[in-house]
């Protein structure tokens, strides 16, 4: 009698992409806010090893995220495999015009395309999805069935709260042996950690996601103690999945940069008080879509906003006049920004603004509490902040030539690393 052949699982396809079956588990990491700096002088300092012992025999790689560089819109490209233009999350928050209405971008109502989670599952796959915060985990786990065993998504700040109905799991805090964390702490991501290296213990999902806050990089510059001390955590934790054989691939949702005056101060354009003073009181309206509840990281202050104008107003006008501001770099209409930046038209104003590296822009000073600013400004937004890291911890291979983004991260681990058909025994 001879042995039957293997099962043979078809590539499963999603918003026009399609990815072969995982052989190994896969663990996709999305360190929120991690521009390269802070690994490579993590790395040199010490503080990785286990990064630099598989460096070597891997892929140390750059990509570009998704522009505006904020939370939900690259972590809906990485889960999607897509840009904004497709799955619709052009922020963390938008002006919802039919409901004329300023509103976070949290509800799955707003996502236009499945997710790469969502598809695996129907093809048998096990999934498990962990975020720092629970602002994000609607949108990820939307289309998952969530059934104890086979499919779980949860978010650290809210584990106490986890059930099987809601999240395909309950009992964390015990599972993990951990209490819930601070939301403003570096403890929220190694709860995501410490979840996931249980889980692969004791679901071995396929497919596994890893999000993290980026509360470090809003007050620690790479190199620093506190950078690296973060890192090194993460660092422990990495080598624990790579022991048990998954194929792992790191990245980012957005750098992160100084944007502080030399005596500390937030260095920001006010952009509404200008428009206010060019056109008339209230008759523009800026949105900064890096806005969400969690104010003590940033502010609300990053370095991309978008301008709804009235009717009447002259858009070239207007443009102009915001490009003679002082730390502006870019202004561009709206069809522009959609084709440049890859988003979907109709979530944007008439103009999309970016600033300058240094420079970060608000609306008006009496709407932004910055009395939770424990250290000088460090934020994200515009193009400065698009550069992410991409790692792998097995070599790759058929990438030549490409522009490689974030939400390339699951192909590249799916369909690019080499020798796949023998991690599962590695």
């Amino acid at each position: 009698m001879t042995d039957s052949a293997p099962i043979t699982v078809p590539p499963v396809t999603v918003n026009g992409r399609s990815y072969a079956f995982p052989k190994a588990p896969v663990v996709v990491v999305c360190i929120d806010g991690s521009e390269p700096d802070y690994m490579e002088e993590a790395v040199a300092a010490g503080r990785m090893p286990w990064l630099k012992s598989v460096l070597p025999g891997g892929a140390d790689l750059r990509a570009d995220c998704v522009v505006p560089s904020f939370t939900n819109p690259n972590n809906l490209s990485i889960v999607t495999g897509r840009p904004p233009k497709v799955h619709g999350i052009c922020g963390n928050f938008f002006y919802d015009p039919a409901k004329d209405e300023e509103v976070m971008m949290n509800d799955p109502a707003y996502l236009r395309a499945p997710t790469i989670f969502a598809a695996f599952q129907q093809a048998g796959a096990k999934i498990a999805v962990v975020t720092a915060k629970d602002k994000l985990r609607r949108l990820l786990g939307h289309g998952l069935t969530m059934k104890a065993g086979e499919a779980v998504c949860f978010s650290a700040e809210k584990a106490d709260e986890a059930t099987v109905a809601e999240n395909g799991i309950d009992g964390l805090l015990e599972l993990v042996g951990k209490p819930v964390p601070s939301v403003y702490s570096a403890d929220l991501s190694e709860f995501v950690f410490a979840a996931g290296v249980k889980l692969m213990e004791s679901l071995r999902p396929d497919l596994m996601y890893l999000s993290t806050t980026d509360y470090i990089q809003h007050k620690h510059a790479p190199g620093s103690e506190g950078a690296n001390d973060f890192y090194a955590m993460m660092d422990g934790y990495f080598a624990q999945l790579d022991a048990a054989g998954a194929v792992i691939v790191l990245t980012a949702d957005h750098g992160m940069n100084a944007k502080h005056s030399p005596d500390g101060a937030p260095n920001v354009l006010y952009l509404q008080s200008a428009l206010d003073d060019f056109l008339g009181a209230g008759k523009a309206r800026t949105i900064l879509p890096i806005t969400d509840p969690y104010v003590v990281h940033h502010g609300a202050l990053g370095s991309y906003a978008t301008v709804y104008l009235p009717e009447e107003a002259d858009v070239g006008s207007v443009a102009a006049f915001i490009e003679g501001l002082e730390g502006v770099e870019q202004v561009l209409t709206r069809d522009s920004a959609a084709q440049l930046f890859e988003l979907p038209d109709d979530r944007i104003g008439e103009l999309v603004v970016v600033t300058e590296k240094t420079r970060a822009v608000g609306t008006s000073p009496d709407r932004h509490d910055l009395s939770g600013l424990e250290v000088p400004l460090r934020s994200h937004g515009g193009v400065s902040e698009q550069r992410v890291p991409l790692v792998v911890n097995r070599p790759v291979g058929g990438l030549e030539g490409r522009r490689l983004r974030n939400f390339d991260a699951f192909d590249i681990a799916l369909n690019h690393v080499e020798a796949r058909q023998t991690a599962a025994a590695e």
